[in-house]
């Protein structure tokens, strides 16, 4: 796929305006929150010229959509410029940084820049997401069908009309299904197909400002087919997540395995009739993973499982970071971690010093969670030297390091050794396309080493290195818009290929189906079990 040249539309001119432009002092007149026909032009070309410079773009990801994210983005500026109020243009620009495929990326409310009604949903807003009491999921054996996955176990929230497990959605708030999907599109940030229609099934049900009001009524109308062909059309109220009680349907479950503990980053089951074998129904690599990690060894040891099979369900899982120290002791092979790298452009001396402030006040590299095997030095020591150099020279991207130098120095191979204490049995992992990010990464340290057997489906198919986020302004004013984010840094995986829009493939495909949404779990279940001989 041809990418648009970079002079073209003037892209190469407006980047080196918007840099003094931004430096100008107020404008005396008091400004429009949404801008001037004339302010909103600029704004768009400046942030196709800080896109064109600094986006870290992926050619497997545009390969998979078909489509080049400049020429997406550019679809929009007519709508961005005649966008006179400022729902308006909040919602263009959303749809301005959806076009680049990025499940990571979005806009923000900013202190002085445009305003919503409804919030709830957006960066700034007030007030929890309200969901109807039913979920919905695609149907990964036919792409046009969603489903009522799990419902509320309360009758009163089904007031008007009755959904039932198993009903085919037909009709959301009266746009069938078909007109539906496209209608929302633009507002949903993904990076992979299969992960988008996760999300989409998702946000059916959610009322938040991440679409216009337009989209929602004082309840969700849905049209369901029955599994006997009925059709029945359901009014749900919106209510407060914590009210539902789900029946969990379509949640993970193991038959002849029970619940041994519990943390925030994993459930632990054991089997009932003392096989050597362990689930962990896996939430992230969040903030307690280490610790928590650490916990399941010393566990492991008091229980003497070290031999044991480990099974972990990723469904579930979100991202993070440090998921190198987790197969570290889920393994006995040694591996090699994922990479990363950063574009160069004018972010890079930002973002050098961003890091030093944050690693000398004795901050993480990401998202809060204790890196295991160095304090930031690798990472500023990199920065400072080889970014340093590619900065100077002009290059386009750094040198590929281990993936934020969290657990290898720059001049690393990536090759880690297993923990003094680990897992000495087999691994098998679950996945489906939910949710991606780190746990993206973890997929494909796990696939590309071979270090165990993969069912299900791919993750959700997204991974950034570093993302840069900052306010835009109208050009020449000091009058905020939004905040906007890129990706500047691809994630490397462990074969060499870029992971945005490339996540690692099941050894064993089980699409999870209408048909096929209450037994999924079991099914793994027996497939794994079968995989490692039990």
């Amino acid at each position: 796929m041809t990418r648009l040249p970079k002079n073209c539309w003037r892209w190469s001119l407006v980047a080196l305006a918007i840099f003094p432009a931004w430096s100008c002092t107020p404008n005396e007149e008091t400004l429009s929150r949404a801008g001037t026909p004339e302010q909103r032009a600029a704004l768009f070309d400046t942030i196709i010229a800080l896109t064109t410079s600094r986006e870290a773009f992926s050619p497997a990801k545009e390969q998979h959509w078909d489509s080049d994210p400049l020429m997406s983005m550019a679809a929009y500026r007519d709508e961005v410029v005649g966008a006179d109020t400022e729902e308006a243009l909040f919602y263009a620009l959303e749809k301005i940084s959806n076009a680049r495929n990025d499940r990571h990326l979005d806009i923000g409310l900013v202190p002085g820049g445009l305003r919503l009604a409804e919030s709830a949903g957006v960066e700034g807003g007030v007030g929890p997401t309200h969901l109807a009491p039913v979920r919905i999921l695609p149907d990964y054996g036919d792409p046009s069908v969603y489903f009522v996955a799990d419902v509320s176990e309360d009758p009163a929230h089904f007031p008007e009309g009755e959904a039932e497990p198993g009903d085919q959605v037909i009709s959301v708030n009266g746009r069938p299904m078909a007109e539906y999907e496209t209608a929302v599109r633009p507002y949903q940030a993904s990076s992979y197909k299969a992960n988008l229609r996760w999300r989409l099934a998702e946000d059916i049900t959610a009322r938040t400002a991440i679409m216009p009001a337009s989209f929602y009524g004082d309840g969700l109308n849905l049209e369901l087919v029955g599994e006997d062909g009925t059709v029945n059309t359901v009014i749900l109220p919106y209510l407060h997540p914590d009210s539902i009680p789900w029946a969990d349907l379509s949640e993970p479950n193991y038959p002849g395995f029970q619940l041994e503990h519990s943390t925030p980053t994993y459930d632990l089951y054991l089997p009932d009739d003392g096989r050597s074998v362990l689930v962990l129904t896996w939430y992230g690599f969040r903030e307690t993973m280490i610790d928590d990690v650490d916990e399941l060894m010393d566990l492991a040891v008091e229980g003497e499982w070290l031999d044991h099979d480990l099974i972990i369900d990723g469904t579930r899982s979100g991202g993070g970071s440090a998921g190198a120290y987790a197969v570290q002791r889920f393994t006995p092979k040694p591996f090699k971690t994922t990479f990363g790298n950063l574009r160069i452009s004018d972010v890079v001396p930002l973002f050098t010093e961003s890091k030093r402030r944050e690693i000398g006040a004795g901050g993480s590299m990401d998202s809060g969670v204790p890196e295991a095997m160095d304090d930031g030095s690798w990472l500023m020591e990199w920065l400072d030297t080889d970014v340093a150099d590619s900065v100077a020279t002009g290059a386009g991207y750094t040198n590929n390091v281990p993936f934020k130098l969290a657990h290898a120095p720059k001049n690393s191979d990536g090759i880690l050794q297993p923990a003094a204490t680990h897992f000495r049995g087999r691994l098998v992992c679950f996945f489906v396309p939910r949710r991606g990010s780190h746990l993206d990464q973890f997929a494909s340290i796990v696939k590309d080493n071979d270090l165990g057997h993969m069912i299900g489906m791919t993750p959700g198919g997204y991974s950034n290195t570093w993302e840069w986020d900052e306010v835009l302004y109208f050009p020449g004013t000091d009058q905020p818009v939004v905040r906007f984010m890129w990706n500047v840094g691809h994630s490397i995986r462990p074969n060499g290929e870029i992971l945005e829009g490339n996540p690692a493939h099941p050894d064993e495909l089980v699409p999870l189906t209408r048909a096929n949404f209450r037994t999924y779990y079991a099914d793994l279940l027996r497939r794994a079990m079968a995989y490692l001989g039990d």
